[in-house]
């Protein structure tokens, strides 16, 4: 049976963006009606522009700030006995923003308008929205998150939710230990030529430099870039700077002797099956197409706040590498270009994450 659904995004980079897209995507293609909308937009006018600004600037232009602000609201708290009045207030504090507030009636009267048999959100934001508004009654159809990240932050956490969807089993357990919602491991949502398999000639030819990418986001966010870049090339590596939509970062990426400056990019698909590795440094949807394309991932210098969380969430569960110096970031890029053990481990357990179909638990949700 045909159904509709609303899936709420958000412009913060392109990640959330991407998400959105595919499980759109996926729902069309079983026959189902998809309208996917911008949370920000439902906020005040000017509202979502001056979020998207701000924080957009903080994690370029002062990161230090952005890692407060992250740690104060929204990273996940601690249960340990002693630490539990603290998270509460760090929880209060969360509470008392006054963003979701600002956006239900429109969400509300968007919802009236187009009739959903559910939504979807893929943001936090919209994930506390809908959230609320599920306990209050005032959103009347089924409310799905798809958590993206793999270090579950306070922002995600709203009891109202009907169904969590998450990338990791220790990412379901943490919701439903935090909110008491049913929650799914679905793993990663990413399109699917990202999983096709390289064509011939990955490695190469004899004496060529492996590709090695380098990852910044759709903003060109990150620190020690080019000088990355410039030690990657000196041991022997092609270096690809994906500098986004940087063109400032891309201009001194192309002075580094040795390496390549991309700027935002069409076929990044092609691009990851010609490589052999990428850098990573926020833990984001860009990480999790490269375990998707059979490319081992290392860990590096991550930006503040959830990249950092992020970056060590993914090498916990083993299927990234972590690299805390140059020294050890070299030494993991000659473990992971070649065949071998190392290499072989990462990718399978990698691979072990893409278990579900996140679209096939919403269109259920609806179903009931």
């Amino acid at each position: 049976m045909a159904r509709r659904f609303m899936v709420l995004s958000a412009g913060m980079g392109a990640g959330h963006d991407a998400v959105a897209g595919e499980l759109a995507r996926r729902l069309a293609a079983k026959g189902h009606e998809v309208l996917v909308r911008d949370v920000l937009a439902l906020l005040p006018v000017g509202v979502g522009r001056a979020l998207r600004s701000s924080y957009r600037f903080s994690v370029r232009h002062v990161p230090l700030l952005y890692a407060g602000v992250h740690a104060l609201f929204l990273a996940p708290g601690e249960t340990a006995e002693g630490d539990e009045a603290a998270s509460g207030q760090r929880g209060r504090l969360l509470e008392m923003s006054p963003l979701p507030a600002l956006a239900e009636g429109r969400l509300g009267a968007l919802v009236r308008d187009w009739k959903p048999d559910a939504v979807v959100s893929t943001f936090h934001l919209a994930a506390q929205i809908t959230g609320r508004m599920r306990d209050r009654g005032t959103l009347r159809v089924p409310s799905a998150v798809f958590v993206t990240d793999f270090a579950v932050h306070r922002g995600w956490l709203q009891p109202g939710n009907d169904l969590y969807l998450c990338v990791t089993a220790s990412c379901a357990e943490a919701v439903r230990s935090a909110t008491g919602a049913r929650a799914a491991v679905s793993g990663p949502v990413v399109p699917p030529e990202f999983g096709r398999p390289a064509g011939p000639g990955t490695t190469g030819p004899p004496g060529s430099r492996p590709t090695v990418l380098i990852c910044t986001g759709a903003w060109g966010v990150g620190s020690g870039l080019t000088r990355t870049a410039q030690a990657l090339a000196d041991h022997g590596c092609l270096p690809a700077l994906l500098c986004g939509r940087d063109e400032r970062l891309r201009r001194r990426a192309a002075a580094v002797p040795g390496a390549v400056a991309l700027g935002w990019v069409n076929d990044l698909p092609q691009r990851m099956a010609s490589a052999r590795l990428l850098i990573d440094n926020a833990a984001g949807q860009t990480a999790v197409q490269a375990l998707a394309a059979g490319l081992p991932v290392v860990g590096y210098r991550p930006m503040a706040g959830h990249g950092a969380t992020g970056v060590r969430a993914m090498s916990a569960e083993g299927v990234t590498a972590s690299a805390s110096s140059l020294g050890e970031l070299l030494w993991w890029v000659d473990e992971l270009l070649m065949p071998g053990p190392v290499r072989e481990r990462q990718l399978a357990r990698a691979a072990a994450l893409f278990r579900d179909d996140a679209a096939r638990f919403v269109a259920e949700l609806a179903a009931v």
